[in-house]
């Protein structure tokens, strides 16, 4: 049994891609809901790091600053990527 004094752990480990796709799903989502344009409200974020530019609707905000902003442009131009020569796969 644990020592009543000491702190227990709890380890969740996801990996960052999909902890930053799972996070880009929920703001869009929370964003779209709430009538904004999730692709220029979330462009606005990562271009000033302002996080006014998210709602904190669904506590969207909450999780967006919990990211590092170069986090999420890397998983933005890895989709990029990967859609891109997917696309140059079929021509």
């Amino acid at each position: 049994m644990a020592e009543i004094n000491n702190t227990q752990y709890f380890n969740f480990n996801t990996d960052p891609e999909t902890r930053v796709k799972l996070v880009f799903d929920h703001v869009y989502n929370a964003m779209a809901e709430k009538g904004y344009n999730p692709v220029n409200q979330i462009v606005g974020y990562i271009m000033s790091g302002d996080p006014t530019y998210i709602t904190s609707y669904k506590n969207a905000r909450s999780m967006i600053m919990k990211v590092e902003r170069d986090e999420l442009v890397e998983e933005l131009l890895r989709e990029y990527i990967k859609h891109k020569s997917w696309q140059l796969d079929q021509e």
